[in-house]
């Protein structure tokens, strides 16, 4: 705890930190629970996706072999051109959402390429955005865990460390400021009664 001055400006200036601390903290605390229903609920969709990922790969594991023993057949030709990342403000904090995916698809030969390349072709570009999308929500997930680690941090540092120190630094003050004013008031009692011994001696 740091050294405090004994005194009434100190004083002030203790209470007016502990009212902006206790005015503060249930802004922090609710912005906490934001952030963990956030959590929990970017964790809930990374698992949905996780899971449609992997059923899609169970529904389509016949196609995925099939296209693997093929020869590429112009697979090159299917790009993205382009990936949209947006913004969203969440708890006050800004996170990458998925904006969409821009295909670009070469055109080919039909009398070259069997019938299967246009089923091949989708299947890439929903496999990409899955994967894309999935590494959008990872980094969401981790940017909200990473503003609930310091949002935590300052809930605890204001519940543990600021608030009570204000408090006990208020109290003392208090006590020494009471314990000054009690021995001015025996003091001047003492002079009061010297003064009067005095002027009785006078008499």
């Amino acid at each position: 705890m740091a050294k405090v001055k004994l005194t009434k400006n100190e004083l002030k200036l203790q209470r007016d930190a502990l009212k902006r601390f206790e005015r503060y903290l249930p802004t922090l605390q609710l912005k906490k629970q934001q952030l963990q229903l956030e959590v929990r609920q970017a964790r809930e969709k990374l698992a949905e996706l996780e899971e449609q990922d992997r059923q899609d790969v169970l529904e389509h594991s016949a196609d995925l072999a099939l296209f693997a023993s093929m020869p590429d057949y112009g697979l090159e030709a299917e790009k993205v051109t382009q990936w949209r990342v947006a913004t969203r403000n969440i708890a006050g904090t800004e996170v990458p959402v998925h904006g969409g995916l821009e295909w670009e698809r070469q055109e080919m030969d039909i009398f070259e390429t069997p019938l299967w390349i246009d089923d091949a072709l989708e299947m890439v570009e929903r496999k990409a955005e899955f994967r894309l999308k999935r590494q959008l929500m990872a980094e969401l997930v981790a940017c909200l865990e990473d503003e609930l680690r310091t949002v935590t941090q300052r809930v605890n540092l204001f519940e543990k460390v600021k608030i009570p120190d204000a408090q006990e630094n208020i109290r003392r003050i208090n006590i020494y400021i009471g314990d000054q004013q009690t021995n001015s008031v025996g003091r001047s009692k003492i002079a009061k009664a010297k003064c009067q011994e005095r002027d009785a001696d006078a008499l």
